[in-house]
């Protein structure tokens, strides 16, 4: 039975777990923007604590996955439900480039234009929601780009612990050692990949360019 037989076969099995792959990649990219964006504010207001935030999410980085879910699993309510383990994991993840581009971006605002912004009377809410942030936009976008990538990838090790997805399928190919199994979990994920990165890099683009 060919690759194509195979994914006709088990198109209800591969959409279900597509859907799943999906969810975790999603709910952890919103959650993951929704912390990283503001701690990049904070690090760009005091940057005195970028050794402790940027720190700690390196930190996370360097934790291999699988050893991620193992430090997690013991706590109470994380450990509880395998979706709230692999969405936690992968949150920690993301959160370093979206950080660090956030910080990168605000930083990186000519000093120039923030004086003008002072100079017209200006607050620091409205310095920071009406000129750096529009201004650090494409630097934010690109790196929540290489967060949803990453997290699409990584997301696929969630099957280990029972949480779904399409590492079902990879996790099984590999077990059955069929090659067809594998790419019914691969290419799927490596597709949504590679749509995000096309739609957050048209983003980008177009964010760029409205600046110039």
């Amino acid at each position: 039975m060919s690759l194509i037989d195979y994914f006709l076969r088990h198109r209800a099995e591969v959409l279900q777990l597509t859907l799943e792959h999906l969810w975790l990649a999603g709910a952890s990219m919103l959650i993951a923007i929704a912390i990283g964006v503001p701690l990049g504010i904070l690090l760009s207001r005091r940057p005195g604590w970028s050794k402790l935030i940027l720190g700690s999410a390196n930190v996370c980085e360097t934790i291999p996955s699988l050893a991620l879910f193992g430090f997690l699993l013991p706590a109470p309510w994380l450990g509880a439900r395998a979706d709230r383990l692999a969405i936690t994991a992968l949150v920690l993840y993301a959160l370093l480039p979206i950080i660090r581009n956030t910080y990168t971006g605000i930083t990186g605002v000519d000093p120039a234009v923030r004086e003008a912004a002072r100079g017209m009377g200006m607050t620091d809410g409205q310095l920071l929601f009406q000129v750096e942030l529009p201004l650090a936009s494409s630097v934010i976008i690109a790196g929540i780009r290489v967060a949803t990538v990453l997290t699409v990838g990584i997301a696929t090790i969630a099957a280990a612990i029972g949480a779904g997805g399409l590492g079902e399928f990879i996790f099984r190919g590999l077990a059955m050692v069929d090659n067809r199994v594998i790419l019914a979990g691969a290419i799927p994920a490596a597709l949504m990949a590679l749509v995000a990165d096309l739609l957050l890099g048209w983003l980008e683009r177009q964010l760029r360019y409205a600046r110039a």
